[in-house]
């Protein structure tokens, strides 16, 4: 390991390997928003040469998905824990759920919108396919074993139902992005709450 490699690794906060190292930093650019996200700012963040960046990713597009989808990961592990099926009420586990997901997309609204410029960073994310399950499939599958326990109706449209809370989260985003003044209002948990719940029961 060359001396510049293992200064890296030390001032890595524990990654275990200087790839992991350079997503870490990436992510971190990317959260405290960092004016430029060039693979030359990112290498001098991370104390390596310019190069090396190319030695564990193809491109400047892949780094920056997987340090978003890092960024992801560090806000929901900020969140708290999701409820489980058969467990408190129905009405208190959808607002914890509808909660959670619209804490979700304000905080990684910012890492978002800066890469908005770069479609291609953007398919990378989408295109992502580790271990963890995001919010909206943990939502589907939350419904779907409670209509399993019988909690809900047997031919309850869960989908349609977590399609529209998922929906109602990315209207937080857009609404936020376009608007001009003064921000838009947040959503009425409650009443999302209770027109999601009289479908479902």
């Amino acid at each position: 390991m060359s001396p510049r490699r293992a200064a890296a690794l030390r001032n890595s906060q524990g990654a275990a390997n200087l790839r992991e190292h350079l997503i870490a930093t990436a992510e971190r650019m990317i959260a405290t928003g960092a004016d430029t996200l060039t693979v030359r700012a990112v290498a001098a963040e991370a104390r390596v040469a310019d190069g090396v960046l190319y030695n564990y990713f193809a491109d400047k597009e892949e780094l920056l998905a997987l340090a978003l989808h890092a960024h992801v990961r560090t806000v929901e592990a900020g969140l708290g824990p999701l409820p489980e099926p058969g467990r408190g009420t129905l009405e208190e586990n959808l607002r914890t759920h509808v909660t959670y997901g619209l804490a979700l997309h304000r905080r990684c609204l910012p890492a978002f919108t800066r890469t908005l410029g770069q479609p291609k960073v953007l398919a990378r994310f989408a295109a992502i396919d580790v271990p963890g399950q995001p919010w909206r499939d943990r939502l589907v599958e939350y419904l779907r074993a409670e209509r399993d326990q019988g909690r809900l109706r047997a031919d309850a449209r869960v989908d349609a139902a977590a399609a529209m809370i998922v929906g109602v989260c990315h209207e937080v985003v857009l609404s936020v992005m376009f608007s001009v003044g003064e921000p838009p209002q947040p959503p009425d948990v409650d009443d999302l709450v209770t027109a999601v719940l009289h479908g479902l029961l």
